[in-house]
């Protein structure tokens, strides 16, 4: 069979180390020479010949690399790697069945939790019958690492290692890791048939109670039918964090044992949607049947420990989400009803939990905005602040330019950034805002890129529409200094040409 190929960006790393076997014929790992995931990363890619900067995208993917001190998520995953162990998924004993470390040592120890994600990466990918040249490609793993997410469907399963692979294209540095971005060939096979949830969804696969939202049903174990509004008014929204990755909290909402859900689930990384549960029926996510009853419940990609997973792109779509029920059921938008997990009667749960960002959230749900005490601008001719490879063509076609002229490139699946260079005076808070030409046959996803200080963030703009005009793509934690702040990528599942024009940095 054909398999299709998608070229997605990413890092093949190279690297040095011993294969050492102990008598059983089982790797042994030895405790890190210098105690950082770095040193257990090389190690654990070494010993079952997985690329490391996958081991590392797929750990990024899962958890931003934090193992939460043993602690679980809400689907039973244990550290770095995200090793599972509840009724539909046990890769937390596959893991112990293959490097011979204890279930214990494998949740609390994060050189065994990361030896343990690579040899069970390395079984599906024995499973999948890639051989030793195979290996070397890491575009050849990506069906490996879609069996590594356990989804409950193709669809979830292209969600899940997509995102492991645009991780890899956009780069990591976190925790003390590091991944370059550059260009990988992914080989879906087949799963480049599945339906892709982070393309624009057709109309049938699209939410009907919110517009922008994909829609994707939970199992009907794990909520009530209901007819609400008028069997029980809605007057509450109630926010959530996952404890876990957005298509593993979509998967585990499917799945009939989790007996949980919430109507709807934010990505971090780009503020996408799915909903769930249909707003008239009755999702469990408060644990307090009356609050059940009468609330919208939304969850959020991340760890409450872990502020990394906050990004503005998350906070303003979901507010503007919130906004939109709080219109619809005449919610009042203030802290009485727009609440925490942790402030419903009887509650055990801490999420949000002291890194969500009440006071940006509720400022983006009622409109409110900052003041700008420094601003600089940059057009696609400013001097020695511009840089494009020659696949950036230069156009005067539409008025809506800022300046005398923009940039334009075809999408491909290829990052290949245009890119804007400032000179931020300190580090703190700015907002960024993107100047562009809108057209029908410019991009209906155009990716922005920001060198925020936790690492790189990833906004999406409907080029087709909007421009002539500065529109906000958020406010960002920026390091000083003078570097490229701000690029667009060409690597896109968005149609039509990507526009880069001028971008605006203001400290709030």
């Amino acid at each position: 069979m054909e398999l299709a190929r998608t070229r997605l960006t990413a890092l093949a790393t190279s690297f040095l180390a011993v294969l050492v076997l102990v008598a059983t014929g089982r790797p042994a790992l030895a405790a890190p020479t210098d105690g950082t995931l770095t040193a257990a990363f090389a190690k654990a890619a070494a010993t079952y010949d997985v690329p490391r900067d996958l081991l590392v995208a797929l750990g990024y993917a899962e958890t931003h690399l934090d193992g939460h001190d043993g602690k679980p998520s809400a689907s039973g995953g244990y550290g770095v790697m995200h090793l599972v162990s509840n009724p539909t998924n046990h890769s937390l004993e596959k893991a112990a069945e293959l490097t011979g470390r204890s279930a214990d040592e494998l949740r609390t120890d994060d050189a065994a939790n990361v030896l343990g994600g690579a040899a069970v990466l390395r079984a599906h990918a024995d499973a999948l019958g890639l051989d030793e040249t195979a290996r070397k490609d890491a575009g050849r793993w990506y069906q490996a690492v879609a069996k590594y997410g356990n989804a409950t469907s193709p669809e979830l399963a292209r969600l899940y290692a997509d995102a492991v692979y645009e991780s890899l294209g956009l780069g990591i540095d976190i925790r003390g890791v590091q991944v370059k971005p550059q260009e990988v060939t992914a080989d879906r096979g087949p799963l480049a048939k599945a339906r892709d949830l982070n393309a624009k969804a057709d109309a049938g696969v699209l939410s009907t109670d919110y517009g922008p939202a994909a829609w994707v049903a939970a199992s009907s174990s794990n909520y009530t039918a209901s007819s609400r509004p008028s069997s029980y008014a809605i007057d509450r929204v109630i926010i959530h964090v996952t404890q876990g990755s957005y298509a593993g909290t979509i998967s585990w909402f499917q799945n009939s044992s989790a007996q949980v859900s919430a109507h709807y689930v934010v990505k971090s990384s780009n503020g996408a949607i799915t909903q769930m549960v249909r707003e008239k029926d009755i999702a469990w996510h408060a644990g307090n049947w009356t609050y059940n009853t009468r609330s919208i419940g939304i969850e959020h990609e991340g760890y409450v420990s872990d502020a990394s997973w906050f990004t503005d792109a998350m906070y303003r779509a979901s507010a503007a989400l919130t906004k939109a029920i709080c219109d619809k059921y005449g919610i009042p938008k203030d802290r009485s009803h727009i609440i925490g997990h942790n402030q419903v009667p009887g509650a055990t749960h801490t999420d949000p939990g002291s890194n969500w960002n009440w006071t940006t959230y509720m400022n983006y749900v009622t409109g409110g905005g900052g003041t700008p005490s420094w601003t600089t601008t940059i057009d696609n001719t400013t001097s020695g602040q511009f840089t494009a490879s020659a696949n950036w063509g230069t156009s005067t076609y539409s008025s809506q330019r800022y300046g005398s002229d923009y940039r334009f490139a075809d999408p491909v699946s290829a990052s290949d950034p245009a890119w804007y260079s400032a000179a931020i005076p300190s580090a703190g808070t700015y907002r960024v805002e993107v100047w562009y030409p809108a057209d029908a046959g410019y991009n209906s996803s155009a990716p922005y890129i920001v060198a925020a200080s936790g690492g790189n963030q990833t906004v999406y703009v409907d080029q087709r529409s909007g421009g002539g005009t500065w529109k906000s793509i958020g406010t960002f934690s920026l390091n000083a200094g003078t570097y490229n702040v701000v690029g667009i990528s060409r690597w896109t599942a968005g149609t039509g040409y990507v526009i880069a024009d001028a971008v605006r940095i203001s400290r709030v």
